[in-house]
């Protein structure tokens, strides 16, 4: 009698302790890697996001959000992303793994938010195809993330900055995509490729003048030390990607998968709630910070931005495939 009831006990201890494992077997901690520093607004948001996450899951899925790329640049990020080393990201695409991810970065395509978010929003012409494209590397787009129109920061005075057609003899330093180079050289400037890594040295140390590639937020947060003047001519619309590894996103259960997805829609539609007015929030951080903040007429935008239509879409269309990327275009203009 005293063994069968100590066999009932241990096999219920057993039990328990399987269901135990079973459920810590269950739940899944993601690694989220974004490029800005602690504290900033992406940062921020994620956290909510996270928590978001944890309460929508019961716990069964946890958020840890990995700052400042400690886990990499953001083209070794989507890498390892594509293989399942890293879960998860919120970064601009990676056009080295994809030249048709420089679609996402085409300069001009939109002249102001509205049109940004039709484009770039869940159904536009660019959205669905970064989506497409993401997918062709194991990888499922589960928001974009807007955050500004691209400018000039100067380490110096501005040299004609509302004449595109003027060579201002300023060297900027310029993220290594076609579409930025070929974009800095028809707004004026002499495009030098630098890593992002090696930037604000190369300003600092007068290699370069300035920088493109970024908008006010970017530029307050990595550049703000040397920049005395910024220009927002609107370069390019810069969109982030919230990225998972696919395989990751199928093992989570039916209940968890939606829920990730769910707080990833809404981390999407507070972002293009708060964008436009963080942008301009950032422009005037620079100016308090001692920038001068160079402002364009519609006049002088819509010159910038009919030279480098001109000039600089050919050339990447025939990069990223030309009849794909017209088709993305054509989309966009109907």
């Amino acid at each position: 009698m005293k063994l069968t009831r100590l066999s009932k006990a241990l096999s219920a201890a057993m039990l328990a302790g399987s269901l135990s494992l079973a459920a810590t077997a269950e739940a899944a901690t993601l690694k989220v890697s974004h490029i800005r520093p602690q504290g900033a607004i992406i940062d921020v948001e994620l956290k909510e996001f996270a928590k978001q996450v944890d309460s929508s899951t019961d716990g069964d899925v946890k958020i840890k959000i990995f700052a400042a790329s400690a886990l990499g640049d953001y083209t070794t990020v989507q890498e390892r992303i594509s293989v399942g080393a890293i879960d998860m990201a919120v970064q601009p695409a990676a056009t080295a793994a994809s030249r048709k991810m420089q679609i996402s970065a085409f300069p001009y395509v939109a002249e102001n938010w509205a049109q940004a978010r039709k484009i770039y929003g869940p159904g536009g012409a660019i959205y669905n195809a970064m989506k497409g494209l993401y997918a062709q590397q194991d990888i499922a787009m589960l928001a974009a993330y807007p955050v500004y129109f691209g400018g000039v920061a100067l380490n110096r005075e501005a040299v004609n900055p509302g004449d595109p057609n003027t060579d201002k003899g300023i060297k900027v330093r310029v993220p290594g995509i076609k579409s930025f180079q070929l974009t800095s050289d028809a707004l004026g400037y002499i495009s030098s490729p630098i890593p992002f890594s090696e930037a604000f040295t190369a300003v600092q140390t007068g290699v370069v003048d300035g920088v493109i590639g970024s908008g006010a937020e970017g530029y307050y947060a990595s550049f703000r030390d040397v920049t005395k003047t910024y220009i927002p001519v609107n370069t390019h619309f810069e969109v982030w990607y919230m990225i998972v590894n696919a395989e990751t996103l199928a093992d989570l259960n039916d209940e968890d998968r939606q829920a990730l997805q769910q707080a990833a829609a809404d981390f999407e539609t507070k972002r293009w709630g708060k964008a436009e007015s963080d942008q301009s929030a950032y422009e005037q951080k620079l100016a308090e910070y001692g920038a001068t903040i160079v402002k364009l007429s519609d006049a002088q935008l819509a010159a910038a931005a009919e030279k480098v239509r001109a000039e600089v879409w050919p050339q990447i269309l025939q990069d990223v495939g030309k009849e794909w990327g017209q088709g993305i275009l054509n989309q966009i203009n109907q």
